[in-house]
């Protein structure tokens, strides 16, 4: 007999609860941001907004839907169920942090503060998040299949992300390595690393390094399965070429990294403590990974 349904909200501890653990007391937390210029008035409302924004929606749920609450440090122990809707109460960037660690289930974002976040993936109001979370319930919900990019080791480990994956030195210094790109060869590089970016990542890094490069109009969409890759100040020099600068990799195709540091390592969606290390010698692919984000768009 199948489970009902479990509504999970995933959220991360607000700035003003992290200054509370750091300074014990209100007042000390007060005077810390007072001495910097800052109010506590602004992080007292921001905490406030995502505690309603979860509030509110909780507690429009019918009284039989399963409920749970997971942090976002929390997310790599904790256990999702295939029948979970995930819904995250944040800034776009918890969509992406939580995207990792499902297998299929829907994901509605809901922003606490309308107007302040860019909205990309959280695209829900506080107001509507119920309604949203019925819909997916009875599959009525519009739901996109956003692509992930991923990476295996030669050893078998995997790292999976939804914006983007940085390869390279850990401390974001020079990276020696021989890439081998699909149709266009093989290259010895020096650089600071390498971007490989999704559709919905082409709103974040992988679109800062496109603007610097008047490259924003080649970037993917966001429902694309089309990945984008780029080369991050490639040095040439007798043993060391930047031929290979920038490119995509449709689905199926893959880019290859042989490491020629002592350690690279590989993070997505810019959490660096979670990665996968890159001995000399170690041979790593990226490309569009079998998972999909199933975020629910209406």
């Amino acid at each position: 007999m199948a489970l009902p349904v479990r509504v999970v909200f995933v959220h991360r501890r607000s700035e003003y609860d992290e200054l509370l653990d750091r300074h014990a007391t209100f007042g000390q937390a007060e005077f810390f941001l007072r001495s910097r210029g800052r109010s506590i008035e602004d992080v007292i409302a921001r905490h406030e907004a995502i505690e309603a924004a979860l509030h509110l929606v909780s507690t429009s749920l019918p009284a039989d839907v399963r409920q749970a609450r997971v942090e976002r440090s929390d997310l790599d122990r904790y256990l999702f169920a295939p029948e979970d809707i995930v819904v995250a109460v944040g800034q776009d960037g918890l969509v992406a942090n939580v995207a990792k660690y499902l297998s299929g289930q829907p994901v509605v974002g809901v922003d606490p503060e309308p107007g302040r976040n860019a909205g990309v993936l959280v695209q829900h109001s506080p107001a509507v998040g119920a309604a949203v979370i019925e819909k997916v319930r009875r599959g009525h919900a519009t739901v996109e299949q956003r692509a992930m990019v991923e990476a295996t080791l030669d050893d078998g480990q995997t790292l999976t992300a939804l914006n983007d994956l940085y390869l390279g030195d850990p401390g974001h210094q020079s990276s020696r390595y021989t890439l081998t790109v699909p149709e266009r060869g093989t290259e010895r590089q020096s650089s600071s690393g390498i971007i490989v970016g999704t559709g919905t990542g082409s709103t974040g890094w992988s679109s800062s390094i496109a603007n610097d490069r008047e490259l924003l109009d080649w970037l993917p969409p966001a429902t694309a399965d089309t990945l984008a890759w780029f080369v991050r100040e490639a040095w040439p020099s007798p043993a060391t070429g930047r031929v290979l600068e920038f490119g995509d990799l449709k689905a199926g195709q893959h880019l290859e990294l042989v490491a020629e540091s002592e350690l690279l390592v590989a993070f997505g969606d810019g959490i660096e403590h979670d990665r996968l290390s890159i001995a000399w010698g170690q041979h790593l692919t990226v490309g569009t990974s079998s998972h999909r984000l199933a975020l629910v768009t209406g």
